[in-house]
C-alpha cells in the first residue's frame, strides 16, 4: 500500500490520495490515468497546448517563409545571371533543391525523435528539437556566398538541420499533447496545436510585410528585380535574413517550458515502469509543477512490483514486431501513414494554381519592387486570413462531435471530386470558376504547403510578385493525419509510429515535388509554361481516392481513451487479450477484486 500524502483543495485534488491504498501497480495505474481522462478542462491544459503548439507556429513561419526567400535569393545572389532574361531569379534547381532539402530533413526528424522519444522518454527529447529548429534557423540567417561555398550549399545544409528538429516536433508535441489531455477533449487540443501552424503563416506574412514597408524608399528605385541593385540588393538582403531570423524568436519563449515539462504518466506507467513516480507526475501535471517527487523507497519497491505484475507488455524490438505483425493491428498503421502519404502527395497540386489564385483577387503584380513584395506579402496575408486560420478552428471545434474518422473520410471524397473537375474541366472553368474551386478545395483540405512554384514559372514576367506556399484550410484530412495516429497505438510505441505516418507523408511531398510536379512543363511553349497542368491534376485525383480507401483502416478515436484504443481495456469492443501479457486478463480480474476488497477495508 502506497503511503498517503499530506496537501491538496479544491483547486489542485489531490489525486495520489484517491488511490494510495491500491498496491495492485495495474489498478493504479488504471485509477491514476482516469484522472487525467476525466479531468475538467482547465488552465493546465491550455498550458500543455500554447508550449506544443509554439513549435508548429515556428515549423509553419519557417516553411511558409522560404517561398519568399528565395526570390529574394534570386535578387541577391542572381542579379549577375548570364542570361538577361533570367537576372534577378533563383535558379529553378536551386529553388527546389532548397525546398525539399527541409522535407527531407524532416523525414528523418520524424523517424528518430519518434522512435526515441519511445526509447528514453517524452520529457527527455522535447526541447532538443526546438534547440535544433533555434541554432539552424539562426545559421542560415548569418549565412553568405564564399569563393569555396555557394550560398545555396550553405542554406541547404541548415535547412535539412532545421528539417530533422521540425520533423522531430510532429510526434513529440502530438503525442505530448495527446497523453496529457482530457478525454472529452482530447481531439481539440490535439487540433489546437496543429492550428498554431495558421498563425505561423499569419505571422509570416506580416513580417514581411513589415520589412517590405521598412525597406520602401530603397526597394521603389528598381521597376522589377532584374534592375535591383545597390541600395535595393542591400536592402533584400537584409529583408531575407530579417524575415528567416524572426522564426528563432518564439522558439526561444517556448523552450524554457519545454524543458521542464513533466515526464507523461502514461510512460512512465507503460515504458519506464514508475507507478509511484506516475502518481506523482499526474499531481505535478495538474498543479503545474515540472515533475513529481515520490518516496525513493516505495519507488523501488514499485518498480519490482511493476515488473512482475503489468499487464503491458515491455517494449521491445521482437514486441514491436510481433503487435504490428497482427493485421488488427498493423493495417491501423498502414491506414494512418498510407492516408498522411496520399494526402501530402495531392496538396501540392493546389499550389501549382497559385499564380491564377494572386491574380484574381489583383495580387499579382507590381510597376517596382517594392510593390512586387508589398503585394505578394498582402496577397498571401488575404488567403490564410480566408481559409487556413478560420478553417483550422473549424476542425478543433467539430473534431470531437463529428468524429475524426468521418470529417478524414468527407474530405477525402471531396477533394476527389474537386481534383477532378479541375483536372478535366481545367480549361473551361475560367480564371473565376478556379478561385471557387479553390477556394471550396481549401475549406475540404486543412492543409499547409511547404512548396512554392520553380521560379522559372513564378517570375515568366519580372514584374509578377513572388509566391508564396498556398495557406491552409479548414475541416479535412489535414487535420485528421495528424490527430489520429497520437491517439490510436499502444504507448509503448506510441511516437514510433507517429512519427512513421508522419514520415509517409513527408515522402508524399517529396514525390510531388520531385516526380509528378515537374509533369506540368511537358510540352512546354513560350505561350503555356504548363500544358500537363490539367493532366497533373487528374493524377492527383487519384491520390485523393486512395486516400479514401485507406481511411478504412482507421478507428474511431473521438472520445475514447488510448487505453481503450489500444486494446486494453476489458469490457470494451476494442479490448484484444492478444495486445497484453499472457495471463493478464486472469491476473488483472484478481486484482481488482482484491483491491476492491481492500478498499471496502479501508473505508
Amino acid at each position: 500500500m502506497a503511503q498517503r500524502t499530506a496537501g491538496g483543495n479544491a483547486a489542485f485534488h489531490n489525486f495520489h490520495n484517491d488511490y494510495a491504498h491500491i498496491a495492485d501497480p495495474n489498478e493504479r495505474r488504471r485509477l491514476a490515468l482516469a484522472e487525467i481522462d476525466k479531468a475538467p478542462f482547465g488552465w493546465y491544459h491550455v498550458r500543455a497546448i500554447v508550449v506544443a503548439g509554439i513549435g508548429f507556429f515556428t515549423d509553419a513561419y519557417d516553411i511558409f517563409a522560404i517561398g519568399l526567400v528565395t526570390t529574394m535569393l534570386g535578387v541577391v545572389y542572381w542579379h549577375n545571371a548570364q542570361s538577361p532574361s533570367k537576372a534577378g531569379t533563383i535558379d529553378s534547381t536551386a529553388d527546389t533543391a532548397i525546398k525539399v532539402a527541409t522535407s527531407g530533413g524532416t523525414v528523418i526528424g520524424q523517424v528518430a525523435f519518434g522512435a526515441l522519444a519511445d526509447i528514453v522518454g517524452r520529457k527527455r527529447m522535447y526541447g532538443l528539437e526546438l534547440i535544433i529548429i533555434i541554432f539552424a534557423t539562426l545559421a542560415q540567417a548569418l549565412s553568405s556566398n564564399s569563393a569555396s561555398m555557394s550560398i545555396v550549399g550553405t542554406i541547404i545544409f541548415w535547412r535539412v538541420i532545421m528539417g530533422i528538429g521540425i520533423g522531430g516536433d510532429y510526434p513529440l508535441s502530438s503525442i505530448i499533447t495527446s497523453e496529457f489531455a482530457t478525454t472529452k477533449w482530447r481531439g481539440a487540443m490535439m487540433g489546437s496545436v496543429f492550428a498554431m501552424q495558421g498563425i505561423g503563416q499569419f505571422a509570416a506574412g506580416i513580417i514581411a510585410l513589415i520589412c517590405a514597408a521598412g525597406f520602401k524608399d530603397s526597394l521603389s528605385t528598381a521597376s522589377s528585380y532584374a534592375k535591383c541593385s545597390g541600395d535595393c540588393a542591400e536592402s533584400v538582403d537584409k529583408m531575407w535574413r530579417i524575415i528567416i531570423g524572426f522564426g528563432a524568436v518564439p522558439g526561444c519563449i517556448a523552450l524554457y517550458y519545454r524543458l521542464t515539462i513533466p515526464e507523461t504518466p502514461r510512460y512512465t506507467f507503460d515504458v519506464a515502469r514508475d507507478p509511484e513516480k506516475a502518481g506523482e507526475d499526474v499531481k505535478a501535471y495538474v498543479q503545474g509543477r515540472s515533475e513529481g517527487h515520490p518516496d525513493e523507497i516505495k519507488r523501488v519497491e514499485g518498480i519490482a512490483s511493476a515488473e512482475a505484475n503489468m499487464t503491458i507488455p515491455k517494449a521491445s524490438w521482437g514486441d514491436f514486431f510481433r503487435h504490428y505483425g497482427k493485421w488488427r493491428n498493423g493495417k491501423v498503421l498502414l491506414g494512418t501513414a498510407g492516408s498522411w502519404f496520399f494526402l501530402d502527395v495531392a496538396f501540392y497540386g493546389l499550389s501549382l494554381n497559385n499564380a491564377v489564385i494572386l491574380a484574381a483577387i489583383g495580387y499579382s503584380t507590381g510597376s517596382n519592387v517594392y510593390q512586387l513584395f508589398y503585394n505578394t506579402a498582402v496577397g498571401n496575408i488575404i488567403i490564410v486570413c480566408a481559409g487556413a486560420i478560420p478553417g483550422y478552428w473549424v476542425t478543433v471545434a467539430t473534431v470531437d462531435t463529428i468524429g475524426r474518422k468521418p470529417i478524414q473520410f468527407m474530405g477525402f471524397a471531396m477533394l476527389t471530386i474537386l481534383f477532378c473537375i479541375i483536372g478535366f474541366a481545367y480549361n473551361n472553368i475560367g480564371k473565376n470558376g478556379l478561385l471557387a474551386l479553390y477556394v471550396v478545395a481549401q475549406f475540404f483540405f486543412n492543409l499547409y504547403v511547404p512548396h512554392s512554384l520553380p521560379p522559372s514559372h513564378q517570375h515568366k514576367h519580372l514584374k509578377k510578385a513572388p509566391l508564396l506556399t498556398p495557406p491552409s484550410s479548414s475541416s479535412g484530412p489535414n487535420a485528421t493525419t495528424f490527430i489520429v495516429p497520437g491517439e490510436c497505438f499502444p504507448t509503448r510505441y506510441r511516437s514510433t509510429s507517429h512519427g512513421l505516418s508522419a514520415a509517409a507523408g513527408k515522402v508524399g511531398s517529396i514525390v510531388a515535388q520531385v516526380v509528378i510536379g515537374p509533369l506540368r512543363v511537358r510540352g512546354a511553349t513560350a505561350t503555356n509554361a504548363s500544358p500537363w497542368l490539367n493532366h497533373v491534376m487528374e493524377i492527383y485525383a487519384l491520390f485523393m481516392l486512395c486516400g479514401l480507401f485507406t481511411t478504412f483502416l482507421i478507428p474511431e478515436t473521438k472520445r475514447k481513451t488510448l487505453e481503450e484504443l489500444a486494446g486494453e481495456v476489458p469490457g470494451t469492443p476494442e479490448y484484444n487479450v492478444a495486445n497484453l501479457n499472457k495471463g493478464s486478463e486472469e491476473m488483472s480480474t484478481a486484482s481488482r477484486e482484491r483491491e476492491v476488497a481492500l478498499g471496502e477495508k479501508n473505508v
